[in-house]
């Protein structure tokens, strides 16, 4: 298999362990969110050991070693992302799986197991129609006070979603058109959507503008920006004056 091909068969695959941990179990709540948690990353885990020995690799989920930095190639997965809605019984939570190559979210896909369905880099579906009324993906619990700030000035109507993943794609399947995120994020909470925003001819940066960089020694990568590209650099102005 391909990088590519690799990385939506392993979203795919623990997304449906996922589904089938949830629907034939009697965990619920916080026991089958870690349940889930652990159960998708040790198939994830073993899977990348086995078929891809020589990269590196970053999880939510596992212990992290500095043996990653000195590697070109580093896997970058969040088994759940958004555990909560996943436990919920939800369907705005996702997997991520990506590649970074030389710090650029090179290979990705997010499944989005309760959708019946994986959005990768390699297979890029229809390009997302922009809406007149852009509409912007914010965090159904805690909002983003500049993206609703921007959102205010742009006029773009508010659409709570759940995980970093789902409000990613909503975007990448026009379902959105905005995701502006400022409230603390980690390398593997963006890096598959990333990737598959980028191979959707979407506009992907920090909210200073500046480019999202992987396999960093602090994992912490706090903001982001997936936009239509006609729309960036209004959206990066206005949360520069903010």
């Amino acid at each position: 298999m391909t990088d590519a091909e690799l990385a939506a068969k392993l979203a795919e695959d623990a997304g449906q362990l996922l589904l089938n941990l949830r629907n034939n179990s009697d965990l619920t709540g916080r026991e089958l969110g870690d349940a889930g948690d652990t159960a998708a990353n040790e198939m994830l885990v073993a899977a990348l050991h086995e078929l891809r020995p020589e990269d590196g690799l970053l999880s939510e989920e596992s212990r992290d070693t500095q043996e990653r930095l000195g590697k070109d190639r580093v896997w970058i997965i969040d088994p759940v992302d958004g555990t909560r809605e996943y436990s919920e019984g939800r369907s705005d939570w996702a997997v991520h799986v990506a590649l970074a190559v030389k710090g650029q979210p090179s290979v990705g896909a997010v499944s989005l197991p309760a959708l019946n369905l994986t959005l990768r880099s390699d297979f890029p579906i229809a390009a997302p129609v922009r809406q007149d009324r852009l509409r912007m993906v914010v965090s159904r619990s805690r909002p983003a006070k500049e993206a609703i700030a921007v959102a205010e000035i742009l006029d773009a109507e508010l659409v709570p979603m759940g995980s970093a993943g789902a409000k990613a794609m909503a975007v990448v399947r026009g379902e959105a058109d905005i995701y502006l995120h400022s409230g603390g994020q980690y390398e593997w909470d963006n890096c598959a959507p990333a990737a598959v925003a980028q191979a959707h001819d979407l506009h992907c940066s920090r909210i200073d503008g500046s480019t999202l960089q992987y396999n960093q020694k602090d994992t912490y990568l706090p903001d982001l920006l997936i936009c239509h590209m006609q729309d960036a650099d209004r959206i990066l102005d206005l949360v520069t004056n903010l």
